[in-house]
This record gives C-alpha cells, sequence and structure tokens, in this order.
C-alpha cells in the first residue's frame, strides 16, 4: 500500500472506532497488506483487495484464548 493510502486508513480507522492511538503502518516487503496497532501492540493485519476494479478492504485479528481473560 501507498503512503497516501495508509495515511487514509489510519484516519479512518482512528475515527471510526473514536481512538487517535489505533494506526495503520506499512509491512516491510509486502505491498498488499498493512499492519493495525494500538499503540504499540499489534492488533491485525490489512489486506487490500481490488479485483475487477472493485476496492476494498479485510481487516483480520486473531484473539488468544489467553487473552479472554
Amino acid at each position: 500500500m501507498k503512503s497516501q493510502e495508509i495515511a487514509q486508513l489510519s484516519t479512518y480507522f482512528k475515527k471510526t472506532f473514536g481512538n487517535d492511538a489505533l494506526e495503520v503502518r506499512a509491512r516491510p516487503r509486502k505491498t498488499d497488506s498493512a499492519e493495525v496497532y494500538l499503540a504499540d501492540e499489534f492488533l491485525g493485519v490489512l489486506y487490500r483487495d481490488d479485483e475487477d476494479g472493485d476496492l476494498s478492504y479485510s481487516f483480520s485479528m486473531a484473539i488468544l484464548d489467553v487473552d479472554l481473560d
């Protein structure tokens, strides 16, 4: 993802979830996805999908059972 796209997605996450600590960051050696952080804590991966000319994004977040306590 390009830096302008990452900035737009970061703004979207902050506005949607009402939290300025959310940040979208570029992934090393990957151009089709970015990482989402809450401050310094990794939350998940944001994938870019532009099949058939329709651009969309998919957010994937794993939740470990030990984190539910």
